[in-house]
């Protein structure tokens, strides 16, 4: 019986890998929402937010996770970011060390707004766990569009953020 046991959750765990590794999230057309929320990490996630704010698809954009040593100049001159959209509609947000903390600052952000609606732009590796985070964080009227960046990611980083996202799936399920 216990053989039984580990074998099914044995398979259900390996199927579960292959489902995420395979099915990684895609990317979404370009629609309208009040903001854009993109935490820090791979390459291609601020120039694609970048690039759905400029299209006029959102109000403002927040770069979730940025390290306090990063002066809004410099992230200016790093992304070509115009005067204009700085000034109007990119905050950086410093206060996030983890996906965790991402969730809770811009559920602040959010807030402080009143947003109902906010496209979350991260790696497709990446984006079932913090999806997962930020609508733990968030009240349950805000809609969450997933907008992944396609990367090319290694299977170790895969087996790790697989974990992760179990871990944070299953403490949401005991809540």
């Amino acid at each position: 019986m216990f053989r039984r046991l580990i074998s099914v959750l044995l398979v259900a765990w390996a199927l579960g890998f292959l489902w995420f590794a395979v099915a990684l999230p895609r990317p979404a057309p370009v629609s309208r929402t009040d903001a854009i929320v993109v935490p820090t990490g791979s390459g291609g996630r601020i120039a694609r937010g970048l690039e759905v704010l400029q299209s006029g698809a959102a109000e403002q954009m927040l770069v979730t996770g940025v390290d306090p040593a990063v002066q809004p100049a410099e992230f200016q001159a790093e992304f070509a970011v115009p005067q204009r959209l700085m000034d109007c509609c990119v905050t950086l947000g410093f206060n996030a060390l983890d996906t965790r903390g991402n969730a809770r600052e811009t559920a602040q952000w959010m807030d402080e707004r009143g947003y109902t609606s906010l496209r979350l732009v991260t790696a497709d590796w990446h984006m079932r766990r913090a999806a997962a985070e930020l609508a733990d964080q968030l009240p349950s009227n805000i809609s969450i569009l997933r907008d992944a960046v396609r990367s090319e990611v290694s299977l170790w980083t895969l087996f790790l953020e697989y974990h992760k996202w179990l871990a944070v799936w299953t403490l949401q399920a005991l809540k």
